[in-house]
Formats: structure tokens, C-alpha cells, sequence
């Protein structure tokens, strides 16, 4: 027989059986289709930048599990990133720049309201702070926090000696804290001294030194001093940012030091510890809710903080254990952010370029306390938010569209000089989110979308309703694409280009099928323009974390699909590829390099694609293969034996198992050593193999560091092998 072409349709079809599919491609993973034909995606690295705080975050480069990504350049030419997680937010400053934590503050204590207690050689300490607010993964920062271990001691310029409450061993080391005058020539909390006495006893001798010059114990004036130890719980330690471990009452929880404390560490801190409680932080996950913005029966609770069912959380806090979810939009060079339920925020650019502030959260002109989603219009520059609380009022309304004034984001409250107002949609229990496009902004509800269009005053904004008795799974699974816009539903994908139209997807049955929609909240969509794509990251049915997506090729009208964890995604033309973030803290670059770069080495990518069935003939006669050539380039391989493996799986019926063929396997059997980027049309002549069977689906797949590869159209001589 002569050589037949193995010429599939682009594209993946799971919604029949392998064999009703013939002709296409079944199934696949780490794989996209490019001018038709199937490739391996790209490679991924790391972001080398790191957290700027002295609390570093246990793994990556930030606290959290990411969001949330938006990137926008200063009027300085500063490349920023806006970096949303659960636990805190950031902004870093370029490409593997620092990243810089501008977690806004709920609160700041007064001097002396924090005090803290020490165990000996236990490295958990318990703060005590009137009506702290904080729940359990919360942020605090101490200043002005003394030592644990101070030691009060009375001078003897007579006898040249001191008295102190507690014996102290011959060589042990202090740090001055005094309650009067500073000894001539010594500095407060920076000039050290250690206890010189040939027998350790309550009355110690000092040998004093100050820029390594010895000065008399008659320089220490006498009366009572405050001395710290420079080991245990020191001011070092306490003076820094701090996660609550657990929260034991309204005025008590307990943080975890860095080092042990010392028998002598009994004291409190002292008078002047404040304590900066940063916004409460988020869920990296959804729970079930019951009634509008509440937990269970009996409302929500953050730390020790409780709310009646249907009441809203407190302002800053967001929903307790809800799951944190970001907004963002640049005002300018500057930065305008929420977490959903909680307040408006900004963050401004310092004059510095080198500070970067903590944002505020925006109390004046009768600002939202409440927002689902902020967004600020390219057209005349409003900053709108959705799903807010009226004016004057404390309950939350998650239907109710409010703007602030034109070019003023402290002005919200209606005047006959302004044009700040408010609209409620009437489809729908909630607004999930909004994205702005060439001519309108779209507002989904969970029901409904909407277009949002600027009239100009007395109205200021008009909606229309486009489509009803829809649905969107949450409120980051939009994308827009060469002005049409995506997103993935409860049960099916749409699109708008004018009118609102099911998006026909040969996965349907396949992904809502094994999607667990409790976590659709976390569900996530973005573009990869390079390639003409639109993505959706989902959780399967199993999981509570993201480890699916799926392709949609907008020029070609094709699909594609596979797993890989991911949190977030922004494909921005401000930096060179497109970004996402993983569960380790990790910001990552995608079509970057051909391997798994958030390893160190990095490892390869595993990918495949395997076609569905192929009759041999017309399935009436068992056919027998023994000849292939294959058609495979490797472009943008970085190896010099780039190789994929090309399997046959023949089987005799649909309902039987597959089997494998004599020579399952074909690699390149010829050296590249003199150059890494080539044209391979036929790195192989000819592969002799033995395969049997009706049918026969067709696979290639690579596990190889530094592979790259496209398939072509490869050939397969069979002949027929009887009936039986």
C-alpha cells in the first residue's frame, strides 16, 4: 500500500466517543495548535525580585496567594506592578525589581497599649492590646519596643561599682536604657557593655567602651540606669513586622519570635510599644455562604469581631474568611485598589521614586465603604465602583453603581456643581464584575449584562441591558480580545461582539463535566496575545486550588487544554511576556525559554497530544502497519539532541484497551552539535514499526529538558491483516 497522510483538524473535540471523533485530536496536555497544527506551549521563569519587608514571606518572592495583577508606567518612566494576594499587597517597581509591601493599615495603637509576655526558651509570645481587632494570619509592626530581659542597676562612683536586681555572669553583654541622663559619651540603645567580675555576684564591676575607647565606671553617674540584655527577647526582635499566629480574646494573641526568650526576659516592652495593624487579611480559598455578604447562620467573624446574618463585614476587613479578591486601575501615575467588600484605597507616588508609601484607604466626600469592584473610565476619568453602599448609608448594596466626580476621587456626593451619582441595575442578586472596552463599559451581574456608556451631565452614565438569563462563574473570568469580549459561565462560554452569543466550545462536556464551581470565585481568565489566545484557569472537581485551563484561539477558532496551578494572569504590552503567579509566592514569565524555570535547576515540561481514533480502512478488516515518517521541526529547541517520542496505540475494538506497537518508540538518532536553533523537516527517514488493529489513535509527546517542537504531517504505510 502506499503512504497514507496522518492529516488531522486542528483543535480538540472530547464531546463524543475516540471513534466518533476521527479525524481530530482527543486529547492533550502542555500543548496549543499554531496555524493548525499542534506544538509544545512555552516555557516559564521565575521573577528574580524579592519582599523589601523584614518579615519574609516562607517561600517566593511575597506573602499570599496572588490575585490580582495590573501594570501601568509612572510619568518618571517607572515600570510598576500592582500585586494583590490574600495576605497583602504589593508593588514592584520593573522586571525583577523589589517588592515592596503597601498593605494599607486598619489601625495604629497608642504608645503603651501593646505589652507582651515571654515563657523561657518558648519562641511564642502572647501580646496583649485592648480591642486589637486583628484574626489569625493578621500583620502587625511594633516600634518602640524595649527589651524583655531589662535590668535595673544602681551606680557606686565610690566603690566603682553597680548593683544590679539580678546576678549577672561574668562576660554577659548589655545594651543602655536609661531612665534619666545618658551617661556622658554614650549613646542610648546603641553603646554596648560587658559585665567584668571575677566572681559573678549582684555587685558587678563594668568594663565600658564607646568607639572602642575605655571609659571609667565613674562615667556612669549614679542612681538608677536600665540596662537590656543583647540576648533573648531584644528590642531588635520586637521592633518588626509580625504575623498573628492565634487570636485568644479581644485583647489577646500571640505572635511567634525569632528567637527564644531567656529566664530573664520578664519585662513587657516597656511604656512605649505601638502596634500598626495592617487590613485584615483573606481567604486563599472560597467557603460556603449563606444570605448576602455573611458565613453561616450566624453571620461572619473576623478575629473576635461578629455580625448578624446578611449584615456587611466591618470597613477594611472584606468578608472575614471570605475568599480576598483585588481590583485595581491607575488614577494617573497613582493607584486606586480593593478588596472586594472592603474600602477604596490609594496609593500614591512619593516624590522619592525610591518610597514607596503604604496605601490610604479614601474616606472623604462620602467615598464607599464598601465596594465590590472599582474601576476607574478612560472617558473623562471617574472612579466607578460596583456592588457599594448609598450615600449616608452603612449597608451595603450589592446592585447599586455609585461614581465620584470627574477628575476628583474625593468628591462622591451628588451636587448640582458635580457630576457624581449612583444607578441600582435591576437584574440579578449581584454585581460580579466589570471590564471597559473601546466604546462601553460591561457590567455583569450574576443574571445580566449590562452596558455602561457616558451620556455626559444631567445623567452622567446610562445602562442598557444587552442579555439576560445568563451567567458569569466569577469575577476575574473575562477577557477581550481584538474588541470581543470572553468569558466562561456556570455552564458554557459566551461572547459579546455586539450581541451576546454562546462561544461553541468541543470541551463543554469535558470541563463542566469535572469543575468544582464552590471555588469559582478563584476562576480566572487573560490573554496571550502572541498567540492569538484566550485562557481560563479553573479548579477540577477534586481540587480546591487552580490546576486546569483551557484555550480558546480567537484567529483560528480552535481549542486546547491542559493542567498547570496558577493564580493569576496578566498579559501586559509594558513587559516582555506574558505573567502569572503560582502558589508560592512566585511571580512567573510565560513564553519564556521551553522548560519549568520555577525550579532551580528547571526541569522539563512534560507534553503530549493524542489524536482520536483512526479506522484502519473502513474497521472491517484488521490492518497492519509496519512503516511511518514522521514530520517534526524543533525550533527554539536549546539542547543538541532535541527528540520527542512518537507512539502508535492500535486496539481492536473502541470499547478494548489500547495496545502498544512492536517499536512504540522513535527518537532522533542524529547530532545537532553544530548549531541549536535549526529546520528538522525529517529527523528521522523512516520508522519501521509492528501494529495491529481496527483502529489506531497516534500520539506525540516529549519529557526532554530544553525540547521544542511542532508536528507537521506525518505518513503511515498499513496494509490489510485479515478479519480476525
Amino acid at each position: 500500500m502506499t503512504l497514507q497522510k496522518l492529516q488531522l483538524r486542528p483543535g480538540i473535540n472530547k464531546e463524543s466517543t475516540t471513534l466518533a471523533n476521527e479525524g481530530t485530536w482527543f486529547e492533550m496536555d502542555k500543548v496549543r495548535f499554531r496555524s493548525g497544527y499542534p506544538e509544545k506551549i512555552g516555557g516559564w521563569t521565575l521573577d528574580t525580585g524579592t519582599a523589601n519587608a523584614t518579615l519574609a514571606p516562607p517561600a517566593g518572592s511575597f506573602w499570599g496567594t496572588c490575585r490580582s495583577l495590573f501594570n501601568w508606567i509612572t510619568l518618571s518612566s517607572y515600570n510598576l506592578l500592582g500585586v494583590g494576594t490574600n495576605l497583602k499587597f504589593y508593588i514592584q517597581n520593573s522586571t525583577g525589581g523589589t517588592f515592596y509591601d503597601v498593605t494599607p493599615l486598619r489601625v495604629t495603637t497608642a504608645a503603651g497599649d501593646v505589652t507582651f509576655a515571654a515563657t523561657n526558651g518558648s519562641t511564642t509570645l502572647t501580646v496583649t492590646d485592648a480591642a486589637h481587632g486583628a484574626q489569625a494570619g493578621d500583620f502587625v509592626t511594633y516600634s518602640g519596643a524595649l527589651a524583655l530581659s531589662t535590668q535595673t542597676y544602681t551606680a557606686d562612683a565610690a566603690t566603682d561599682k553597680i548593683t544590679f536586681t539580678t546576678a549577672l555572669a561574668n562576660g554577659t553583654t548589655l545594651q543602655l536604657f536609661t531612665t534619666g541622663t545618658a551617661p556622658a559619651g554614650l549613646a542610648i540603645a546603641t553603646t554596648y557593655f560587658v559585665v567584668n567580675s571575677d566572681t559573678p555576684t549582684a555587685s558587678c564591676k563594668l568594663s565600658l567602651t564607646s568607639g572602642g575607647v575605655a571609659i571609667d565606671i565613674t562615667g556612669v553617674g549614679t542612681g538608677t540606669q536600665t540596662f537590656a540584655l543583647t540576648t533573648g527577647i531584644t528590642a531588635t526582635v520586637l521592633n518588626k513586622e509580625y504575623q498573628v499566629v492565634a487570636v485568644t480574646s479581644n485583647n489577646v494573641y500571640t505572635i511567634t519570635s525569632t528567637v527564644a526568650a531567656t529566664a530573664l526576659d520578664t519585662g513587657n516592652g516597656g511604656s512605649a510599644t505601638v502596634g500598626a495593624y495592617q487590613i485584615t487579611t483573606g481567604s486563599a480559598t472560597s467557603t460556603t455562604s449563606v444570605g448576602w455578604g455573611a458565613g453561616g447562620w450566624g453571620g461572619i467573624t473576623t478575629g473576635y469581631t461578629s455580625t448578624g446574618w446578611g449584615s456587611p463585614a466591618p470597613a477594611g476587613v472584606g468578608f472575614g474568611a471570605q475568599l480576598r479578591l483585588w481590583s485595581q486601575a491607575n488614577y494617573g501615575q497613582d493607584l486606586i485598589f480593593n478588596p472586594r467588600g472592603g474600602g477604596l484605597y490609594l496609593w500614591a507616588v512619593n516624590a522619592n521614586p525610591n518610597i514607596f508609601d503604604r496605601g490610604t484607604l479614601l474616606t472623604t466626600g462620602d467615598t464607599p465603604d464598601f465596594c465590590n469592584f472599582v474601576m476607574v473610565s478612560d472617558n473623562s476619568r471617574f472612579v466607578l465602583g460596583f456592588g457599594v453602599n448609598d450615600y449616608g448609608s452603612g449597608t451595603q448594596n450589592p446592585l447599586l453603581v455609585r461614581w465620584s466626580d470627574q477628575e476628583d476621587y474625593t468628591q462622591w456626593t451628588p451636587a448640582i456643581t458635580n457630576q457624581a451619582g449612583s444607578f441600582t441595575l435591576s437584574e440579578g442578586s449581584q454585581i460580579i464584575t466589570a471590564m471597559q472596552t473601546r466604546q462601553e463599559i460591561l457590567v455583569w451581574t450574576d443574571s445580566a449584562l449590562y452596558s455602561m456608556q457616558y451620556l455626559g451631565p444631567p445623567y452622567v452614565w446610562g445602562f442598557q441591558i444587552l442579555a439576560s438569563n445568563l451567567s458569569i462563574v466569577g469575577p476575574n473570568a473575562t477577557s477581550t480580545a481584538n474588541n470581543i469580549s470572553y468569558w466562561m459561565g456556570v455552564d458554557k462560554f459566551y461572547m459579546y461582539s455586539g450581541r451576546v452569543e454562546t462561544l461553541y466550545c468541543p470541551l463543554r462536556q469535558y470541563i463542566y463535566g469535572d469543575i468544582n464551581l464552590s471555588q469559582a470565585f478563584q476562576f480566572f481568565s487573560g490573554t496571550n496575545e502572541g498567540y492569538n489566545e484566550v485562557w481560563w484557569f479553573y479548579c477540577s472537581s477534586g481540587s480546591t486550588d487552580i490546576d486546569r485551563y483551557v484555550i480558546y484561539n480567537h484567529l483560528e477558532k480552535i481549542w486546547s487544554y491542559g493542567t498547570l496551578e496558577r493564580t493569576a494572569w496578566l498579559d501586559s504590552p509594558l513587559r516582555a511576556s506574558p505573567m502569572a503567579t503560582g502558589y508560592n509566592g512566585q511571580l512567573i514569565y510565560h513564553e519564556s525559554g521551553v522548560d519549568d524555570g520555577t525550579t532551580n535547576p528547571p526541569i522539563a515540561i512534560e507534553s503530549y497530544c493524542q489524536s482520536a481514533d483512526i479506522n484502519i480502512g473502513d474497521g472491517h478488516n484488521y490492518g497492519f502497519g509496519y512503516r511511518m515518517i514522521p514530520d517534526v521541526t524543533f525550533n527554539g529547541s536549546t539542547v543538541n539532541n532535541p527528540a520527542v517520542t512518537l507512539t502508535l496505540r492500535p486496539r481492536q475494538n473502541p470499547g478494548s484497551n489500547y495496545s502498544t506497537s512492536a517499536t512504540p518508540t522513535v527518537t532522533s538518532t542524529q547530532n545537532y552539535q553544530s548549531t541549536r536553533n535549526y529546520e528538522v523537516q525529517q529527523f528521522t527517514q523512516i520508522v519501521y514499526v509492528r501494529v495491529r488493529g481496527r483502529q489506531m489513535a497516534f500520539r506525540i509527546s516529549s519529557s526532554g529538558l530544553g525540547v521544542q517542537w511542532q508536528l507537521g504531517v506525518p505518513s503511515i504505510d498499513i496494509r490489510a491483516d485479515g478479519r480476525r
